[in-house]
Formats: structure tokens, C-alpha cells, sequence
């Protein structure tokens, strides 16, 4: 069957206008969703990479509150790995740290590995490691940097991904941490940027890859939200006005864009695929 063409799955039927909801078959379902006592993810399991701090941290403690087991793999920060984990298991949840460089596709094979022996099972996978240096030019951007960047925070993403599909059920979900310099760039983060629009497209490709399957693929675009990769990435005045310039004239803090990643992970989204959520401070970028 063509992409779009149309198939009956439902009675035919018309009504006079404007039409009476009690006569329609199957009914519209209008009663809100309900959920398991101990939360929107009770009884699942999340794995985060990048997830020690900043953004990661913020979604996997709100996922945490809402009944996740979390899994987070991180490269090196472990103080703050700790302390996320702490944290997390203070919601009475299960915590795994899994210290490992993603940039390599063996270190996401291992990871998943790890995950699935732990808790045996995975539910929800949340692509977000990242990272990225300032360069003036594209002639300063050397191949080492540029592999560097592409190999975190995209084939990370695809590797992840690929190695988690044979253990994702129907009702599964996978979301991407994108970045609003993914649509309207950014000149002294090109490298960064282009991983950021690959990640765009990935997503929308793997959404309609999989969507008969019943796994849904979605993304998060954040704009300047205020991370340790902010303070390790520029210098002292530039810290200081990060966020300034946006229209809400401040930085986002990681906890406002959380919810972003739990709506996508909940049924609460159990009709969106392929679709980007942009909290970024009012930045229109039609995306």
C-alpha cells in the first residue's frame, strides 16, 4: 500500500451536522488516560546516556518520580553520576551507572547489554549525550574534532538505537536530544550543528520506519539551557550572558525541559512520532 492512501478502518457512516457524539462507532474516546498508581512510567525501564547531569539528570530524575528504573551511561563524571544516582533511588527506583565512552560502537553494544542484563527488559531509550568546542571557522575544525563530534552525538544515537531494536516491544519509545541549532545553525558550532540536524532527520526517518511496529521516535530540541557543558565550553564573559540574547532573555534551566521527555516517553503522547518539541525560551524557528 502507497504511503497516504486510505483504507477503511472503521463503519461507513455520516451524520446531520454538527453530529452527536453517542452515535458514533467506535465511540471517540474522551475520558482522560489513566495510569498506574505509582506513576506514568511504573513498571519501566529507561536508558539515559548522558545522563549524570544537566538535561539527563533533570529527565532522569522526573522519570524516575514517575515510577522508571533508570540506566544512564556517562564518560567520566562520576561525583555527578553518584550523586544522580542517589537521587534517583531516593524515588525508590533502581539506578545502573555505566561508565563507558559511547563515541565507540562497541562501548553502545556493551551498554545495552549491560542494561538488559541488569533489569531485563527496556522500555524507553533516551539518546542525549553530547558534546562540542567553539571554532571560529571550519578551517580551524580539525577531522579528529569533527569525528570526535559526529561519533558522539550522532553514531552514538545510531548505534544505541540499532542494538536496543531487537529488545524493544511494541509500545516502546526512543527520544533524541536535538538542539535549535539543529534549524537555524549556529557559526562558531557547525560540527555541533550538523550532528544536531542529522539527529532531526534520524529521527523523522526512524519514526516511519518503525511506526507499524508500534514504537514511537520523537525528539527534544532545546535552546540555551544552563548545563556543566555551558561552563566547560566558553570563557568567563560569555558564561556570564549565555541565554541573554534569547527571547525570554535567560538560560533554561534543565528541569523545565524534563517534561518535554516524559510527555514523549508517557501515553500522554501515544499519538505523536517523528515530531520535535522545542522549549527554548520563545525562539520561533518552524521547525
Amino acid at each position: 500500500m502507497e504511503k497516504n492512501s486510505k483504507e477503511k478502518i472503521r463503519p461507513p457512516q455520516t451524520q446531520d451536522r454538527p453530529g452527536q457524539e453517542s452515535e458514533l462507532v467506535p465511540a471517540a474516546e474522551t475520558e482522560p488516560k489513566k495510569y498506574d498508581k505509582n506513576g506514568k512510567l511504573a513498571k519501566k525501564v529507561c536508558l539515559m546516556s548522558g545522563g549524570d547531569s544537566g538535561i539527563g539528570k533533570a529527565v532522569a530524575l522526573l522519570f524516575a518520580q514517575e515510577g522508571a528504573d533508570i540506566a544512564i551511561s556517562y564518560l567520566s563524571e562520576d561525583e555527578d553520576a553518584k550523586q544522580t544516582k542517589s537521587e534517583i533511588e531516593a524515588h525508590g527506583r533502581r539506578c545502573l551507572l555505566i561508565k563507558s565512552d559511547i563515541s565507540e560502537e562497541k562501548n553502545c553494544e556493551a551498554t545495552i547489554t549491560e542494561t538488559l542484563n541488569y533489569f531485563g527488559q527496556l522500555d524507553i531509550l533516551v539518546n542525549n549525550a553530547a558534546l562540542h568546542w567553539e571554532s571560529e571557522s571550519i578551517e580551524e575544525i580539525s577531522t579528529d574534532q569533527l569525528l570526535k563530534t559526529f561519533n558522539t552525538n550522532f553514531f552514538s544515537y545510531f548505534w544505541m538505537t540499532k542494538y536496543a531494536m531487537p529488545h524493544l516491544n511494541k509500545g516502546a519509545c526512543i527520544i533524541n536530544t536535538t538542539s535549535v541549532t539543529a534549524y537555524r545553525g549556529s557559526p562558531r558550532l557547525i560540527d555541533y550543528s550538523a550532528t544536531k540536524g542529522a539527529i532531526v532527520s534520524f529521527t523523522r526517518s526512524l519514526a516511519n520506519n518503525l511506526v507499524k511496529k508500534g514504537i514511537r521516535v520523537n525528539a527534544v530540541a532545546p535552546g540555551p539551557i544552563w548545563t556543566p557543558l555551558i561552563a566547560s565550553s566558553y570563557d568567563e564573559d560569555k558564561v556570564s550572558k549565555f541565554g541573554s540574547d534569547s527571547p525570554m532573555q535567560r538560560a533554561g534551566m534543565p528541569n523545565e525541559v524534563a517534561p518535554c521527555f516524559l510527555f514523549l516517553a508517557s501515553d500522554d503522547a501515544s499519538y505523536i512520532t517523528g515530531q520535535v518539541l522545542h522549549p527554548n525560551g520563545g525562539e520561533i524557528i518552524n521547525g
